[in-house]
Parts: structure tokens; C-alpha cells; sequence
């Protein structure tokens, strides 16, 4: 059975079923209350936004974005295939990333990938395809399929704020790797997505910080808040409330780790 989020009662619908499904989950519930759900644009932009900010510090990545966006407008995978390279660089693009938006807009323009269609295909399938393409790594497939498609069965194990709250929920000794999260998250089919949510409210809950970015904010507002702060401070302090929607997950040093893992 393949379950989609879409609306906020899609998630609610899924949690209430998890908590009915696994009794362990109940007490995480409890301190967690119910998670709001995550969506951003889904296809090509959705996906090119997330490579855009892989591996690089929460306003860095704004910036870039919304410097992309903008030259960009509409954003399609068309143009940017056509785009000369050096243009796409003096964006503040890396060479590496430049390349991984190319491939992938020549994958779609040779119909050979199909982003839309992913959502409704099985959740590992869907993570194989992706991580398939050059520089889509497990992370950034499993929060493309969760937050852009709104894939039910998406299971972010390479994140480590779910890791973290997975091992305190469950009472683990340790915090579980991207390969132990696997067997971990069975119980939770078809719905590991749904998991994810509640996991990232319930770290949310424990260690009074966002696992996962939980506004629309548009990064041009971001980056004026960003602005605030320096005027104010002398220097940009990036809290939670600053964070650009760009980043999805924790700080850099966790986005660089996570599409480390396998």
C-alpha cells in the first residue's frame, strides 16, 4: 500500500496508524505532539534547491539559491542545461554541483528520469533511482521523495537528528548508523515517512531545537533577518529562526555527514 502526505491530515491519519501499529511509539507521541507536515516544490527545482545547498553553511546556501533562482525565472531544467558553466559558477556554484544539475537536466530532457513519477513508486525503488544519478546522495534522495513529493514511505536514515532521537526513543545504547536504521524503521512500513515527522518533533521536543526546518519562509526573507542580525551583532549569529528553508536539517557539519552514509 503506498500512502502519500499531501495535507496535514494525510500526516495525522499516518501518525494516529503508527502509534496504533507499534505501542513504542505512543509515549514518543505523547512528548512530540502531533508534527506539522514539510512540503516544498516538488521536480527539478525542488531537487536542484536541496543539491544547491549540500555541504555548505545555512546562509551560503541562501544566498546561492536565491541568486540562482532569481538568474533562472522560471526555473527550468531546459535552461539550465544550456547554461554556460562559467555563468552558473559566478552564481557561486561549485564546479561539482554545476555538473550535478547538468546531468540531471539532461536525464530529464532526454526523458530518461521522471522526478513526478518517483512519488508514486516504491519508497526503495525511488531512493535507487536518484541515488543512481551522479551526486544524488541517500540523504538528499530520502528528503527530496519526503518533502517534495510527499512520499509516505520516504526513510531519511542518513539524517542524524532522527538517528539521535531514535536512539534516546527506543533506549539504544548507541546512536544507530544510516545501515541499522534499516531494520529499525521495518515496523513502520508503509508509512516511514510519517515516522521521520514524528521523530524530528520528538528531537524537537528533547533538545528544544528544529531536526528539521519547519517553515515556507522564502530565502530573501531569510537573508534580511540575516542582515538584522549582523547590523545588530556585529557578525551573522545563525539560530534556528534564521535558518533558510534551503537546508532541511541540521547545521553543516550534519547536511556534510549525511550524504556521506549508505
Amino acid at each position: 500500500m503506498l500512502i502519500h502526505l499531501n495535507t496535514q491530515a494525510d500526516l495525522e491519519e499516518a501518525i494516529h496508524a503508527l502509534v496504533k501499529q507499534d505501542p513504542r511509539l505512543k509515549p514518543i507521541f505523547e512528548i512530540a505532539s502531533m508534527p506539522a507536515l514539510r512540503r516544498r516544490e516538488p521536480g527539478y527545482a525542488g531537487l536542484a534547491a536541496i543539491i544547491c545547498g549540500q555541504q555548505l553553511s545555512t546562509a551560503s546556501a541562501a544566498a546561492i539559491w536565491t541568486r540562482v533562482s532569481a538568474a533562472f525565472n522560471p526555473f527550468h531544467h531546459d535552461t539550465l542545461r544550456k547554461a554556460r558553466a562559467d555563468r552558473l559558477g559566478r552564481l557561486g556554484l561549485s564546479a561539482a554541483k554545476i555538473k550535478t544539475l547538468k546531468n540531471l537536466a539532461r536525464e530529464l530532457a532526454a526523458e530518461r528520469l521522471n522526478l513526478d513519477v518517483l512519488a508514486n513508486e516504491d519508497a526503495d525503488a525511488a531512493h535507487n533511482t536518484l541515488t543512481a544519478l551522479h551526486g544524488i546522495g541517500p540523504w538528499t534522495a530520502d528528503i527530496y521523495l519526503l518533502f517534495c513529493l510527499g512520499h509516505g514511505d520516504a526513510w531519511p536514515a542518513g539524517d542524524l537528528a532522527v538517528q539521535e532521537a531514535v536512539k534516546i526513543g527506543l533506549g539504544l545504547k548507541t546512536r544507530p548508523t544510516a545501515k541499522q536504521m534499516a531494520p529499525l524503521a521495518e515496523p513502520w512500513r508503509p508509512m516511514r515517512g510519517a515516522a521521520a515527522h514524528l521523530w524530528w518533533a520528538y528531537y524537537r521536543a528533547l533538545k528544544k531545537r528544529e531536526g528539521v526546518i519547519g517553515g515556507q519562509e522564502k530565502p530573501n526573507a531569510v537573508l534580511n533577518k540575516i542582515s538584522v542580525a549582523k547590523r545588530s551583532s556585529g557578525k551573522a549569529k545563525i539560530t534556528t529562526g534564521l535558518v533558510p528553508m534551503l537546508r532541511w536539517t541540521l547545521p553543516q557539519k550534519y547536511s556534510k555527514a549525511a550524504d556521506r552514509m549508505t
